[in-house]
């Protein structure tokens, strides 16, 4: 059972709350929700690259067949609150939309460290560094988020990360023995760690995103090292 409750406080649309219809992209056929404006505020830096692979920090797996990835400055990386999220990039020669899944240590705050295949959509590679400007836009992604439980996890220590999710994510609730709600804190690698546990499952979670959205799942099995999909998806910023 899935609930999606749409509250969206950051989004262009305004606020208001109700049902949201979550099943509308994955009956699409194909990715859906890229480039709407979760925010505001026009950001602005640097852009250089490195040689990304889609791993990195936040600990999401390796994707070398997927250039549109890049590392955020550690100011705006936030201690992993970034990772996940989808950014749109003007550059001097072009506009790109990548995916963060890393952090730039030496990076000043506001400066992206595009992957090899991503800098040269927006500038010539021996430039090296552009001035860029960005902004956060829901992914352009289609289907229920995934709940990837990280490597030992068990019913006395349970590490959940949070996948395919078109908006940032705020924060991860599980439901205890006796019906409350507790929040689990994130880590700076990008995963929910319960150090206590969540007990043996399966579980209720409540995922929350940056623009105020809500999915609730229950009978969530707990599967160490592995995944275990979610049944709704969050809404795209208007």
């Amino acid at each position: 059972m899935w609930v999606a409750v749409s509250v969206c406080l950051a989004c262009g649309g305004g606020g208001g709350s109700g049902t949201a219809d979550a099943d509308a992209d994955s009956d699409s056929g194909g990715p859906s929700g890229g480039g709407e404006v979760c925010e505001g505020e026009v950001h602005t830096g640097e852009a250089t690259y490195y040689a990304a692979d889609g791993s990195g920090n936040c600990s999401f797996d390796a994707d070398p067949g997927d250039p549109m990835v890049a590392a955020m400055n550690n100011v705006d990386y936030a201690a992993s609150a970034v990772c996940g999220a989808c950014v749109a990039i003007d550059g001097p020669d072009g506009s790109i939309i990548v995916r963060i899944v890393d952090s730039c240590p030496g990076c000043p705050q506001g400066d992206i460290d595009l992957s090899e295949g991503a800098f040269p959509m927006i500038a010539a590679m021996e430039l090296g560094r552009v001035p860029i400007s960005w902004r956060y836009v829901s992914c352009a992604t289609s289907g229920p988020i995934v709940y990837h439980f990280k490597e030992g996890s068990s019913e006395w220590w349970t590490a959940v990360q949070i996948r395919g999710h078109k908006n940032p994510i705020a924060s991860l609730e599980f439901k205890d023995e006796g019906g409350q709600w507790q929040v689990v804190p994130r880590l700076d690698y990008n995963y929910f760690v319960a150090e206590q546990g969540m007990g043996p499952g399966p579980y209720a979670f409540r995922v929350t995103d940056t623009a105020g959205n809500v999915l609730e799942d229950s009978d969530v099995p707990l599967v160490e090292a592995g995944d275990a999909a979610g049944a709704g998806q969050f809404p795209a910023c208007e």
